[in-house]
């Protein structure tokens, strides 16, 4: 049984459909690609397909992560594109990679975000984001299933950053009146999303901003705590296929 590991996209409308709804769309994909899935025992069989980290509802993502478990060997490059044909315009899949390491769930430990404060100065949103990362611990509450939950939003990020508003992303050019926060932030228990982020803001310096800000993932993996930024979690596995090919074949 081979397992492929996938990294696709979700942009523009479909960034308002549930996790759901976006496995359901590549569940069809994959029938249509006609991809050899290996299925569970039991009395309903279910494709073994496993997703990790997946973002919130209203949020874009360039790095959502699932692993395939095949009943035949194919090449992660055909399969890669034979799926993106198959599924609907706004799920990409932009990489595939033969999965050569075991726990790829424990490799996103952080992910890097975007935010986009339309009707935002960026000088109000630096003296936000300074007083945020001077905090030593930011209270934000959120309601949960399990009820409203009290947690610190400041513990869990790493670097938060105002970029230049010419950085608009995939939502087009950014207004002259807009900013753009750069943002990585750990993968604790329980999650601080982005838009706790924006609570804690509002706590620390009012920074509230007109309309709801646009959120896009930018990348999701490993965290390199010395620079504070989040690196590729296919990087083991290449590696792994590379060592592979490099062992010279023995004669018999």
């Amino acid at each position: 049984m081979q397992r492929i590991r996938l990294r696709y996209a979700r942009r523009g409308r479909l960034r308002f459909t549930s996790h759901r709804d976006v496995q359901r769309a590549l569940e069809r994909a994959l029938r249509r690609a006609e991809v050899p899935m290996a299925y569970s025992a039991g009395f309903t069989p279910h494709p073994k397909v496993s997703y990790a980290g997946a973002a919130p509802t209203g949020a874009a993502s360039e790095a959502e992560y699932l692993e395939l478990a095949l009943s035949a060997p194919r090449d992660p490059a055909e399969l890669r594109a034979r799926l993106d044909e198959s599924l609907p315009d706004g799920i990409d899949i932009v990489d595939a990679v033969e999965a050569r390491t075991t726990d790829f769930a424990a490799q996103l430990q952080a992910s890097c975000w975007q935010l986009r404060l339309d009707g935002v100065e960026p000088e109000a949103a630096q003296r936000a984001v300074t007083a945020f990362l001077a905090a030593e611990s930011v209270e934000v509450r959120r309601q949960t299933k399990k009820g409203m939950r009290a947690f610190d939003a400041r513990a869990a990020v790493v670097r938060l950053t105002v970029e230049p508003a010419t950085t608009g992303g995939s939502d087009g050019p950014a207004p002259r009146s807009c900013a753009i926060l750069r943002l990585v932030v750990r993968h604790l228990t329980p999650a601080v999303r982005p838009d706790d982020v924006l609570s804690g803001l509002r706590a620390t310096a009012d920074l509230a901003p007109p309309v709801p800000a646009a959120v896009t993932r930018l990348a999701q993996g490993p965290l390199d705590e010395e620079t504070g930024t989040v690196t590729d979690p296919f990087a083991p596995d290449r590696d792994a296929a590379q060592r592979t090919a490099a062992v010279p074949e023995i004669a018999v």
